[in-house]
C-alpha cells in the first residue's frame, strides 16, 4: 500500500492501493507535494528521492554528472566560444536541449502524481494540477529560448562566416595560431550601397582597421571613395593587368576607388583565382597596394541596411558638432529633408545613424569620413555583452541579410577575444583627404605609404633617466597625415 506521513508516522492509505513490495511516500498536504515538486524541478531525481523511487537517484546523479562535465568543457572562455561559432555543436545542442528538457519535465509531472497525497478533493486535485503545469512551463521556457538562440547562431555561422572562399585571405592560420605569428591583423570596413550579394556595387566607406594582435591597440585608415589610379601589390595578377594604377578610358568614375568592386569583376572575371567575391578580393587589394601594407580580411555592410544593426542594437550615442544633413543629392539640386542638430551625446536611431554616417550635403569627404570612424567607435562602444545578448537575435537576424564577409568561422573565437581587447585599447585614425599633401585625383602614394608606416610605428618609450627628445608641434586634426585620437576626434567641440 501506498504510505502517507503524517506528523511523521507512516499509516497505510486505504484509497490508493499500491502492489505490495513498492511502498512509497506522500506528502501529507498540497502544498508539501508542491514543494517536493519544485525541488524535483530544481534537482531533477530529488523528489523521486524523497519519495523512496531509486530511479530517481539515478536521475539525480546524471544531473550532477551533465553538469561536472558542463563545467568541466566550458570553463574557460576559449572553450565557450569554440562552441557558440561552431553550427553542428550548435544544432546538436539545441536537439539534446530539447530531449533534455522534454524527460526533465517527464520527471516533475511524475513526482507530483506520486507524492501528492490521497484521497484528496477535485478542488485540489485542479489547484495541483495547474501549479505543475505552470511549473512546467516555467521549466521550458528559458530552454526552449536557448535552443532557438543555437538555431539562429548556427545559421548566422553558416550563412555568413562559412563558404566564404577567398583568393587574398591568409593560408598560414589554425585555430592555434590564428595570426599566423603576425604582430598585426587587418581587417577593411567597407560599405556599400546596395545589397551585399547584388553585384555592381559601390563601396563608398572604405576604412582599414590594424589591429595589434597582442594589445587591441587599433589604427584605423580611411581612404576617399572618388582616389583614383589605386594600386595593386607588386606581383599580383592585378598588378599585372593594371601596373600604372587602376585606370582606363572612358568615365573617370569608372575608375575611382568605388567602383573597384564591380569594375574588376566584370572586366577580368576569376584574375584573383577561386573566390566567392571576387569585387571585395580586389578591393583588398588595392588597398593594400595603396596603403603598402597587407589587408587580411574585409567585412563589407550593406549602409542602408546598416540602420537595421543600430535598431537592433538599441541606438548609438555620438557627439554631433554641426548639423548634419539627412538625404538630400548636392550634384542634383535637391535639399535635405531635415538634419541632425548639433549637440553632446546625442542617441541615435538607425536611420539617423545611417545618416550621420553617409550625410554630405554641405560637408566635405573628410567630414564624412570623420564622422564614419566616429561610428565605427560608438559601435564598439556599444558591444556592451549584456546589450548584445539581450538583443542577439534581432542583431543575428539583421547580420545575416547585411553583413557578408571573408573571415573563416573557426577564427571568430579570436577575433571576439580581441575585439574585447580593443574596447579598452587605444583608436587611433588617419583620414586620406584632399590637401596640398595628398590629391585624391592625382595620389602621391610615397608620401601615403609613408604617413602609414609612421602611424604604425610602436610609440617611443623613454627610459628613467633618459632626456626627452623635442619633437615637432603635433599636426592639427586636419592634416590628412596625422593619426589622430579618435576619443579626441570625435568629442563635442561645437563651432
Amino acid at each position: 500500500m501506498a504510505v502517507v506521513v503524517e506528523d511523521g508516522v507512516e499509516t497505510p492509505s486505504r484509497d490508493d492501493p499500491e502492489p505490495r513490495g513498492r511502498r512509497h511516500r506522500r506528502a501529507r498536504s498540497l502544498s508539501g507535494a508542491l514543494a517536493i515538486t519544485v525541488l524535483a524541478a530544481l534537482v531533477p531525481g530529488a523528489g523521486l528521492v524523497w519519495s523512496r523511487r531509486g530511479w530517481g537517484l539515478l536521475l539525480t546523479l546524471a544531473w550532477l554528472a551533465g553538469l561536472g562535465a558542463g563545467y568541466w568543457h566550458f570553463r574557460d572562455l576559449h572553450a565557450v566560444l569554440d562552441f557558440v561559432f561552431d553550427p553542428l555543436w550548435l544544432r546538436f545542442a539545441a536537439s539534446v536541449a530539447f530531449l533534455v528538457l522534454l524527460g526533465w519535465v517527464v520527471q516533475v509531472a511524475a513526482t507530483y502524481a506520486v507524492v501528492r497525497p490521497q484521497p484528496m478533493r477535485p478542488s485540489k486535485r485542479g489547484i495541483g494540477a495547474t501549479l505543475t503545469a505552470v511549473l512546467c512551463l516555467v521549466l521550458v521556457a528559458p530552454g526552449a529560448v536557448g535552443a532557438r538562440y543555437a538555431l539562429v547562431q548556427a545559421d548566422l555561422v553558416r550563412h555568413v562566416f562559412q563558404h566564404n572562399a577567398t583568393a587574398t585571405a591568409p593560408t598560414d592560420v589554425t585555430t592555434a595560431d590564428p595570426w599566423g605569428g603576425r604582430d598585426r591583423v587587418s581587417v577593411l570596413l567597407l560599405g556599400g550601397d546596395g545589397s551585399v550579394t547584388r553585384d555592381g556595387v559601390r563601396t563608398d566607406s572604405v576604412i582599414l582597421m590594424s589591429i595589434d594582435t597582442h594589445t587591441g591597440d587599433t589604427v584605423m585608415f580611411s581612404l576617399p571613395r572618388n582616389m583614383m589610379d589605386a594600386q595593386f601589390p607588386p606581383g599580383s595578377p592585378l598588378h599585372d593587368v593594371f601596373p600604372s594604377g587602376f585606370t582606363g578610358s572612358g568615365d573617370p568614375s569608372f575608375w575611382m576607388l568605388n567602383a573597384i568592386y564591380g569594375q574588376v569583376p566584370a572586366l577580368y572575371p576569376g584574375v584573383l583565382g577561386k573566390s566567392a567575391n571576387e569585387g571585395a578580393d580586389a578591393v583588398k587589394q588595392a588597398v593594400a597596394g595603396t596603403l603598402g601594407i597587407p589587408v587580411d580580411y574585409y567585412a563589407l555592410v550593406n549602409l542602408d541596411g546598416f540602420k537595421q544593426i543600430v535598431d537592433a542594437m538599441g541606438g548609438v550615442t555620438v557627439n554631433i558638432n554641426e548639423p548634419v544633413a539627412i538625404q538630400g543629392d548636392t550634384d542634383a539640386g535637391i535639399p535635405p529633408v531635415g538634419y541632425l542638430q548639433p549637440g553632446p551625446h546625442q542617441r541615435l536611431n538607425g536611420f539617423q545613424a545611417l545618416w550621420f554616417s553617409r550625410g554630405r550635403w554641405g560637408s566635405d569627404d573628410y567630414q564624412r569620413m570623420l564622422r564614419q570612424r566616429c561610428m565605427v567607435r560608438a559601435i564598439i562602444d556599444e558591444a556592451r555583452p549584456w546589450n548584445l545578448l539581450s538583443r542577439y537575435r534581432a542583431l543575428a537576424g539583421a547580420s545575416r541579410e547585411i553583413i557578408r564577409t571573408d573571415v573563416p568561422s573557426r577564427l571568430l573565437p579570436a577575433f571576439v577575444n580581441l575585439a574585447l581587447r580593443m574596447k579598452t585599447a587605444r583608436v587611433r585614425s588617419i583620414a586620406f583627404v584632399s590637401s596640398d599633401r595628398f590629391n585624391p585625383a592625382a595620389p602621391d602614394f610615397t608620401w601615403l605609404q609613408s604617413s602609414v608606416q609612421r602611424a604604425l610605428a610602436p610609440p617611443q618609450v623613454r627610459h628613467p633617466g633618459q632626456p626627452a627628445q623635442h619633437t615637432s608641434p603635433s599636426p592639427s586634426t586636419n592634416d590628412p597625415g596625422s593619426a589622430v585620437d579618435v576619443s579626441d576626434s570625435c568629442a563635442y567641440r561645437p563651432s
